[in-house]
């Protein structure tokens, strides 16, 4: 499958994310792994700087996040349901009674 976004091709899920939303995503998930106090500090600040030049971005995740959930809604409800067990037949012995 081919995402095209603002003319440019993106290959993965994360790049097609990034591509709409104009920022890379571990600016605002952070990266795998470890991440010093220092690194996270520069972060926030970088996220608070993009937000502040930027007002319509949480719209623009928002819109993103709902276009992503209507276009894989029927993935991600798709269950199956289980086979509730049948009741035993109880049978009564009676003693002395051939079977």
């Amino acid at each position: 499958m081919k995402f095209i976004v603002a003319g440019h091709t993106a290959v993965t899920t994360t790049e097609f994310v990034e591509l709409a939303l104009g920022t890379p995503l571990d600016l605002w998930l952070g990266p795998d792994g470890e991440e010093s106090e220092m690194e996270q500090a520069a972060r926030m600040d970088a996220a608070r700087d993009i937000l502040a030049d930027d007002p319509t971005l949480p719209d623009r995740v928002s819109r993103v996040a709902a276009e992503a959930i209507e276009a894989f809604a029927p993935d991600l409800f798709n269950i199956t349901p289980l086979n509730r067990p049948t009741a035993r037949r109880r049978t009564r012995f009676v003693k002395g009674a051939a079977a």
